[in-house]
């Protein structure tokens, strides 16, 4: 099986891509190298451009005939960023995506996981959010998230495209084997900024103690990249199950059921790290929500996925990686 991964240079796809390589699946890997790496492409069959590019696309679908699916990770993810400039994030999550997805259905393409994000979720009144649970995506991010899904189950149910979206809740992590991890120098969720705060002698900003949850600070459902990446596979390896008679587009989450608070967050990696890390409480930043965790069951059910790395497990593979990141990838 052969799979073609968009972004698969980034943290995530190219995590994706080396869990379909273990697994026998041969990885295509196309990236921009935006903000994606080519160091974590290396082993792979890789292009570099965009997925708005309908000669590349062409090219790759023409140098490899045999590929079975594609995963779409491309996307800009930085909810702030997204509140001061909503014009890129609407042109590289939506309509390049859509360019993109022309290509494939024009291509003859059957088969595409979507990666979606529980950002898109209405967590007003819950703090366990599955399938069923209504969305009001809060930030530019969140809604661009939200179109290309709505988007795309128009364009599943009009062609003989088929549409996957799977719901991230909050990755942390690296590849246990450390091929991969988070590429940004200064990434901006919770657990990077207090790895950075560590390394550099600064206080940890709790950003917002005024939720409604048990200790006032937002909450996440961290999901080890690593499992995110074997869900992947298994929704591969499934995937013509998945959609019987005329079911042409499908939604599923992937987190581990459990919420984590940004204060419960900062105890595991002091656990983890066995030091105490300073912080410093100030405002929400723009397009911050609450949080929520999973519901998992229709993973367990139609993927037969159970996640099976834990928080403090996560925490250290993120340390790990930061110690080794600059070997890795030379700066």
């Amino acid at each position: 099986m052969k799979v073609l991964v968009a972004g698969g240079a980034g943290f995530i796809g190219s995590t994706i891509a080396s869990a379909c390589s273990d697994a026998g699946i041969t990885p295509v890997v196309l990236d921009n190298l935006k903000t994606g790496r080519r160091e974590f492409a290396v082993g792979h069959a890789f292009y570099e451009g965009g997925i708005e590019d309908d000669v590349l696309i062409d090219r790759i679908f023409d140098e490899h005939p045999d590929i079975f699916a594609t995963v779409l990770c491309a996307a800009l993810i930085n909810v702030p960023d997204s509140v001061v400039d909503p014009v890129s994030y609407y042109t590289d999550n939506v309509a390049f995506s859509l360019r993109f997805v022309s290509s494939l259905v024009r291509r003859g393409c059957t088969r595409l996981i979507f990666s979606s994000s529980a950002a898109i979720y209405d967590v007003s009144s819950t703090m366990v959010v599955d399938e069923t649970t209504a969305l009001a995506p809060q930030s530019p991010y969140a809604r661009t998230k939200a179109v290309c899904e709505s988007m795309f189950a128009d364009i599943a149910h009009a062609t003989s495209l088929r549409v996957l979206s799977l719901r991230y809740f909050n990755p942390i992590g690296a590849d246990p084997q450390m091929r991969s991890g988070l590429q940004l120098t200064r990434p901006t969720h919770a657990l990077g900024q207090m790895i950075l705060a560590r390394e550099s002698g600064v206080p940890f900003s709790v950003t917002g103690t005024d939720y409604d949850t048990r200790d006032g600070t937002g909450i996440r459902d961290y999901v080890h990249v690593w499992d995110l990446a074997l869900a992947h596979v298994a929704a591969l390896e499934r995937f013509d199950a998945l959609f019987t008679g005329d079911a042409a587009y499908d939604a599923i989450n992937l987190g581990t059921g459990t919420g984590t608070t940004v204060r419960e967050l900062l105890s595991a990696f002091e656990d983890v790290t066995s030091r105490r890390l300073d912080f410093v409480e100030v405002a929400r930043r723009p397009g911050d929500v609450v949080g929520a965790s999973a519901g998992n069951e229709k993973a367990r059910r139609l993927l037969g996925w159970v996640p099976t790395r834990g928080l403090r497990e996560g925490v250290a593979d993120s340390l790990r990686w930061a110690q080794l990141r600059d070997t890795v990838l030379g700066e």
